[in-house]
């Protein structure tokens, strides 16, 4: 069967202008959800991995941004995964969130600290397609410092190698790894050391492709230069066809995949 994903870093739903999400009114997160909601209608897509999304937080209308865009997108199944939980008269709670056509019998989230401000974190969910039992990991991995991407790209792994050896059975695929990983692929760095890890189990390719077969840049989203907004899809998953969509509804584009599962 043919399945279409999306990653997106939403930035709180702010937009693509540099101007904090705080000073934005909530109508007008509103407005840039809705047109979120609307540009992931006409993709079509079955699967929309989010990243910097608000479940409730004071700086970004103190609403359920997943919760509209479950609404307005028509996709039934969503599943936050909160790395930032603060209380209190400026509350903050975001992280990373799937949106699925189909039901998600299974999620755990890992969040890379304990502070309630600026971590990071990774979802793991199964997703019951019609081709099978789907294997995808959410990931947003830190801005800055290469040292912590490493540590967090090591605790990735391990945790993706229990999984591996307690669930596979269930899967129809090895997992599929995308998000914002906050580093350019060409580099010693998380995405290389991800995909090194992954591809002792089965081969992969990283996506989005770019022009010559290099890694297509989706950051900035008004005039790209830096890859940052990535793919990992096993061979399991063929046919394969990669876009980084258009789009000024936030500091990065979204990326989308087409694939096909493999019959068993």
């Amino acid at each position: 069967m043919r399945l279409r994903l999306l990653t997106f870093n939403i930035a709180h739903a702010r937009g693509a202008s540099p101007v904090h999400q705080s000073l934005r009114s909530g109508a007008g997160l509103r407005a840039n959800l809705l047109k979120i909601a609307r540009l992931i209608h006409r993709l079509e897509a079955d699967v929309v991995a989010l990243q910097e999304i608000d479940e409730d937080s004071r700086w970004s209308g103190s609403f359920n941004h997943l919760e509209f865009l479950r609404e307005h997108t028509g996709l039934a199944h969503a599943v936050h995964g909160v790395n930032n939980r603060r209380g209190g008269r400026y509350h903050l709670n975001y992280g990373n969130a799937i949106l699925s056509r189909f039901p998600v019998p299974h999620h755990e989230n890992v969040s890379f600290g304990r502070g309630t401000i600026g971590q990071k974190g990774f979802q793991f969910v199964e997703i019951d397609t019609p081709g099978g039992r789907l294997p995808l990991v959410n990931a947003h991995l830190h801005h800055r410092s290469r040292r912590l991407r490493l540590r967090q790209a090591a605790q990735l792994a391990r945790f993706l190698d229990a999984q591996r050896a307690h669930r596979r059975g269930r899967w129809r695929t090895d997992p599929i790894v995308c998000g914002d990983l906050n580093n350019p692929a060409g580099r010693p760095d998380a995405t290389a050391g991800l995909l090194r890890h992954l591809g002792q189990f089965e081969r992969y390719r990283l996506f989005p492709t770019g022009r010559g077969g290099g890694v297509a840049p989706t950051f900035p989203s008004l005039w790209p230069s830096r890859p940052l907004d990535y793919v990992m899809l096993p061979e399991t998953c063929a046919g394969a066809a990669s876009m980084v969509i258009r789009s000024f509804l936030s500091d990065h584009r979204p990326v989308l995949v087409d694939f096909t599962l493999r019959s068993a």
